[in-house]
């Protein structure tokens, strides 16, 4: 089992919180994109690769590196700001977020930038592509595991379904899903447009393990992380209870934001609350 220590726990979320005035500052540049996905996933991003992932930034193509998919394509942003934090490329490079030529397009390519599994666009596709490298990991013998991030949203995909089918059939113990439940899709809230509930009862029929977690506490994510590795003969979906836009008051919970990015005054108005931030965050922690 892995331990954070208080201090552990302090720099991951300072970390987060420097990633998310990147991805606001990415946003802002580019003029398009979404902003409320990608803020309440920087803290399970950088869980993953400042304590959890087994990687190289250096050697983004190491054999033995664990896999990390990402299924919901459309919040890279946090991704890319996660990686260029670890040192997967210069953060300089943040600023050509969706520009002509980049390697940072609106939704990941695997061929452009190293340190990316797939190429995602099409929601719903990341669990079946998941499922196909744990299986293939397990047939060769290796000891890496792979991930695979995804939104609530895309869960009102069929395709999703068949691949909890397959990883629940073959009982790929290899394999973790983590759900990014922050209860709002494009147009509205999910139980809106399509009522996911009850959620985990679904995961466990289809032959999963199932937890869930504050999607915001450091080290309850961890932990679940931790009894995942420990699971034999299943999958394991975690189930992480975030809020939409985490960090700036104008955005949490409102769908609005889903798909848009701020303005140049949003933006300054967005960079100054995040400093703000910055000196509670380590107290809120637990809430």
């Amino acid at each position: 089992m892995t331990h954070l220590s208080d201090e552990k726990i302090k720099e991951l979320e300072l970390k987060a919180n420097d990633i998310r005035m990147s991805v606001i500052d990415m946003l802002e540049d580019a003029g398009s994109g979404h902003t409320a996905g990608p803020l309440d996933m920087a803290d399970i991003f950088t869980a993953f690769y400042f304590h959890i992932l087994n990687h190289d930034p250096k050697n983004p193509e190491w054999e033995e590196r664990d896999r990390l998919v990402l299924s919901n394509g459309h919040i890279v942003p946090i991704r890319y700001a996660t990686m260029a934090h670890a040192g997967y490329f210069p953060m300089s490079e943040l600023k050509t977020l969706r520009k002509f030529g980049s390697r940072l397009q609106g939704h990941p390519e695997r061929e452009r930038l190293p340190g990316l599994e797939t190429t995602s666009g099409p929601l719903g596709s990341g669990l079946s592509q998941s499922a196909g490298i744990a299986y293939g990991a397990r047939m060769d013998g290796k000891k890496w595991r792979t991930y695979c991030l995804m939104s609530d949203g895309e869960l009102q995909a069929g395709n999703t379904w068949e691949g909890a089918m397959f990883a629940g059939k073959n009982k790929l113990s290899n394999l973790t899903a983590v759900i990014d439940r922050n209860n709002i899709q494009i147009n509205g809230m999910t139980e809106d447009v399509m009522p996911l509930e009850p959620l985990a009862d679904k995961w466990r029929a289809f032959n999963w393990h199932v937890i869930e977690v504050d999607g915001h506490n450091m080290m309850a994510f961890v932990d679940a992380i931790d009894e995942a590795k420990a699971i034999v003969e299943k999958p394991t979906m975690i189930i992480a209870h975030t809020i939409a836009g985490k960090g700036i008051k104008e955005i949490e919970y409102d769908f609005h934001w889903h798909g848009k990015p701020p303005t140049k005054e949003e933006e300054q108005k967005f960079l100054k609350e995040l400093r703000t931030l910055k000196g509670t965050i380590e107290a809120s922690h637990n809430d």
